[in-house]
């Protein structure tokens, strides 16, 4: 009984969340006593922005090879905005975007270059014999999950009072990739006061997000076949020589702490608030803080775990097991002992400030920080500064920088460290603790009068921004961005 008591009081807590989340839609400003004669269009004409990102990245800790192995992915996303005026109060907004991403790691949920063994490899310490099947985390291999498309979309209404001091706003959102999907809904509210010195602004979402699991190879066969999958005929392993540290063959593999997934489904509610004030003529501050909460498989069933208090096996050259962790290895892959298992609920509660200030006529200096912590142990700063330089009229350089550092959440470990009677557990260096630094540098050409046109269009702005990204733990990235606003003429 206690039970199904909490399970109703878990529903009545959402039905009433979602309840607060649809009060802003159902306000309707009051217009004013006094008609005007003239109303300014929220906007005046439609809008597109072209945007398009390439993106790398490459590092030593691979969390689908378990903490270890080639971080190398590149990342291809263009996207397109469309704003459209709805009278003189509305702007409706289309958003569709892709990431199409070619991926080392994630190749490695099946790291085996080829089928199964003819069985005649010895499996000795002293042998120079390359088995069949072999991989590396050092490498990609052909896997299904090498590469994949992100497609994200989404639509939004947002609606002003006649005095543009009230606003309000509701989307729906989805994106699906080959492996995970996701739909949302959300909305806000926003108060402007004191001639709009003044600002406040509520907003809330909710996320329902389902997997498709994508288990690694070895643990996706013991699922399969049960404890007799390196003997069963259809088993991918069958006649497949496994090794031990020693380099010698087993036959007593087995992931045993693997359990199936009662559920595939995230879940995820936030709400923020955010406070804008101009404090003089050249300065102005915003405050803003968030509350996220986060139900379901959290955990990324495709990453390894390794288990220090448990014999290594492994499949490839015997040779090459004492130089796992080099680079140079490029014919052993080490079995996992299981997945990562992460808590099925994290709460999330970043806060932060903004201040940003006129300098003079060339520069404006941005500022921002950025609190964050969670219930998995993890706390985070962020510290970014921007200086616009306006070079003329037409042109702005700006230079920017940003700092990131953050604590490990409490069930990471690295490879190999974690121990089998543990409840969660995960070698994922995204939870591991880190310093980051990110150095860019942006150009944009404005074309006030929009003299360039084409198709009856005109540019308003073309811009142009480079990223270098460095972390402590080695993970190296650079992403080159551009994007062009354009309007009906």
């Amino acid at each position: 009984m206690a039970e199904k008591v909490e399970v109703a009081v878990d529903v009545i807590k959402r039905v009433l969340f979602l309840g607060l989340l649809l009060i802003p839609f159902g306000i309707r400003a009051q217009k004013d006593s006094i008609p005007i004669p003239f109303k300014k269009k929220v906007l005046e004409t439609v809008e597109v922005d072209m945007l398009l990102s390439y993106y790398g990245q490459d590092g030593q800790h691979a969390s689908v090879t378990g903490g270890i192995g080639s971080e190398e992915l590149t990342d291809i996303s263009p996207a397109i905005v469309v704003r459209i005026p709805v009278a003189e109060d509305g702007v409706l907004t289309a958003d569709l975007s892709l990431s199409q991403y070619t991926s080392a790691s994630s190749s490695n949920g099946n790291p085996f270059n080829t089928g199964a063994s003819s069985g005649n490899y010895s499996g000795n310490e002293n042998s120079n014999a390359t088995p069949d099947p072999n991989g590396t985390p050092w490498e990609a291999s052909t896997g299904a999950s090498q590469m994949d498309v992100l497609t994200a979309m989404q639509v939004g209404y947002s609606h002003s009072s006649e005095d543009r001091n009230r606003i309000w706003n509701v989307g729906l959102s989805g994106s699906f990739e080959y492996d995970y999907e996701s739909a949302g809904v959300g909305g806000g509210y926003t108060w402007l006061f004191f001639e709009k010195n003044t600002e406040i602004g509520l907003s809330g979402q909710v996320l329902f997000d389902r997997w498709k699991p994508i288990i690694p190879t070895e643990i996706h066969e013991y699922q399969k076949f049960g404890a007799n999958f390196l003997s069963h005929p259809n088993s991918y392993f069958n006649n497949v020589v496994i090794l031990d540290e020693q380099g010698y063959r087993r036959t007593d593999y087995a992931p045993t702490n693997f359990r199936d997934y009662t559920t595939t489904h995230r879940n995820s509610f936030s709400f923020s608030a955010y406070f804008s004030q101009i404090l003089s003529p050249k300065w102005q501050m915003a405050f803003f803080a968030d509350y996220v909460v986060q139900e379901g498989v959290l955990a990324n069933p495709l990453q390894r775990v390794y288990f220090e208090d448990r014999q290594d096996y492994y499949i490839g050259i015997a040779s090459q097991i004492p130089t796992y962790t080099d680079p140079s290895n490029r014919g052993v892959f080490h079995l996992a002992d299981d997945i990562e298992r992460l808590p099925n609920r994290r709460v999330k509660t970043p806060w932060g400030i903004r201040l940003n200030g006129y300098l003079n006529d060339l520069m404006v200096l941005r500022t921002y920080y950025r609190y964050y912590s969670d219930d998995w142990g993890i706390q985070g700063h962020t510290m970014q500064a921007e200086l616009p330089l306006k070079i003329s009229s037409q042109w702005k350089l700006t230079p920017s920088f940003r700092w990131y550092n953050q604590s490990a959440a409490r069930y990471f470990r690295p490879y190999n460290r974690h121990l089998s009677s543990s409840n969660f557990y995960t070698s994922d260096y995204d939870l591991s603790a880190f310093d980051a630094q990110q150095w860019g540098l942006g150009v944009t050409y404005y074309d006030l009068f929009t003299q360039l046109q084409f198709a009856g269009f005109g540019i308003k702005y073309v811009d142009l921004r480079g990223q270098v990204y460095n972390r402590s733990d080695g993970l190296s990235a650079f992403v080159v961005s551009g994007g062009i606003k354009i309007e009906m003429l």
